[in-house]
């Protein structure tokens, strides 16, 4: 299978980048092909500019290799923090550009874009990893856990990908290094389960 794997965390050193590292070894390791990308190391420019918008618009070469890949993915996996209940802005810019109509999904004929859209990406499964410094019980009480809403129904469930998991892991900040090397063990393990041998 082909696997997209997305990471976006500015700092080379992170947990993120961690996290992105043992999933592309284990998908490496289950005989998988990956296309990789770190958004930050890559310097994807974020912002949608008007003449992107036209679903006839001529794409610029970056976009449209992402457009490609993600269309023809066989997986994808997603990787960054919980940066006030919302992905980073470079991988939020990521998804307007990419995950755009004609390519993840489309208005079916008569609907002038104001029905539920069709999903048009051939990826069937998608994994979030998410870290951050909140603790979950903390997380949902207050802020409802919107990054599960925002990848399973606004992103993922209206192009059509419906097996979804999210795992986030935290808190980061204070975690130790036996708590960091379990966490990467699960992401491991995770990814195996969702994309085995």
């Amino acid at each position: 299978m082909l696997i997209s794997v997305i990471l976006a965390h500015p700092n080379p050193t992170s947990f993120n980048h961690a996290v992105a590292a043992a999933v592309t070894e284990t998908l490496r390791k289950n005989n998988h092909d990956v296309v990789f990308h770190d958004l930050y190391k890559e310097r994807f420019t974020p912002e949608l500019p008007t003449r992107e918008i036209p679903t006839v618009a001529q794409l610029p070469p970056l976009i449209q290799q992402h457009c490609r890949e993600i269309a023809t993915v066989d997986g994808i996996i997603v990787i960054h923090p919980n940066w006030w209940g919302m992905p980073p802005a470079i991988l939020k810019g990521w998804i307007d550009r990419v995950i755009r109509p004609c390519v993840a999904y489309e208005f079916l004929e008569g609907d002038s874009g104001q029905g539920v859209p069709h999903g048009l990406l051939k990826a069937k499964t998608a994994l979030v990893f998410t870290t951050s410094n909140t603790p979950y019980e903390r997380e949902l009480a207050a802020f409802g856990d919107p990054l599960e809403t925002i990848w399973r129904n606004c992103v993922f469930g209206l192009c059509g990908v419906n097996n979804f998991y999210r795992r986030n892991f935290s808190v980061v900040v204070t975690s130790t290094t036996d708590e960091r090397t379990n966490w990467l063990n699960e992401a491991a393990d995770i990814t195996s389960r969702y994309f085995p041998k």
